[in-house]
């Protein structure tokens, strides 16, 4: 798979700004796929590879997560959103912290999951979901202390991705933290991750961590720290 990818109506300047609608449904319909379970039809040479029967096992995921609380914790009463939440509310100990929850998400069955049973978690932190992409979200300005966005900035160009940050921005109060990962593409597993989640049906583009880290600042915010992981870096920042 090529570092680069080719060119296409999604990263086109100056193109119509619902450009984004085709590659956010297909990347909500291969999580919706495996939020229900269904059968994902890959090729054998596809299926013999050690990633997919990581994933197939069920033992991918947690190897390859990234903890926004490692470099960011949630304090008591801070108002934090989770963009691309997905089922994550099921997950991570967000009632631990005594924060309140709101999400962000693509995915209707993730969002309806959510709705339905986070209040049952704790019915006071537990804020909602609300259906939407990231670089339009429905939360108004300077609500928030703490913004959140893991495990899906692989699935859009960069373009995109100036967008979702400058949206953060927006939402986020005066000092207000946003954390982040960026796949690494010098990572051994990079490559071969890139190729199982194209056939689960979402392609991911390798760029370089030069390049994100030009996009990051030319948004205007400052990186705080970052953390390395065997898949994705974690990014810490302040706009």
């Amino acid at each position: 798979m090529s570092k680069k990818p080719s060119p296409t109506p999604f990263n086109l300047p100056n193109h119509n700004p619902d450009r984004w609608q085709e590659r956010i449904a297909q990347v909500a319909l291969r999580f919706n796929k495996e939020y229900q379970n269904q059968p994902f039809d890959l090729p054998a040479e596809v299926q013999e590879m050690p990633i997919y029967r990581d994933w197939i096992a069920g033992t991918l995921p947690g190897r390859i997560a990234s903890g926004f609380w490692e470099i960011a914790k949630p304090q008591k009463n801070q108002q934090c959103l989770d963009i691309g939440c997905g089922v994550s509310f099921l997950i991570y100990p967000w009632r631990d912290w005594q924060a309140y929850f709101y999400g962000q998400e693509i995915s209707i069955i993730a969002r309806d999951t959510l709705n339905s049973r986070g209040s049952q978690l704790n019915s006071k932190l537990f804020k909602g979901v609300e259906l939407g992409a990231a670089h339009q979200l429905k939360y108004a300005a300077d609500q928030f202390d703490l913004a959140i966005a893991t495990g899906f900035s692989c699935y859009f160009p960069l373009e995109y991705w100036k967008a979702v940050l400058l949206e953060a921005k927006r939402v986020l109060k005066p000092g207000g933290i946003f954390v982040f990962d960026i796949l690494n593409p010098e990572q051994p597993l990079a490559e071969d991750w890139a190729v199982l989640e194209t056939y689960l049906g979402a392609e991911v583009f390798l760029e370089p961590l030069a390049e994100w880290e030009k996009t990051i600042k030319a948004t205007g915010a400052k990186i705080l720290s970052r953390q390395s992981g065997e898949l994705f870096n974690l990014y810490k920042l302040q706009f």
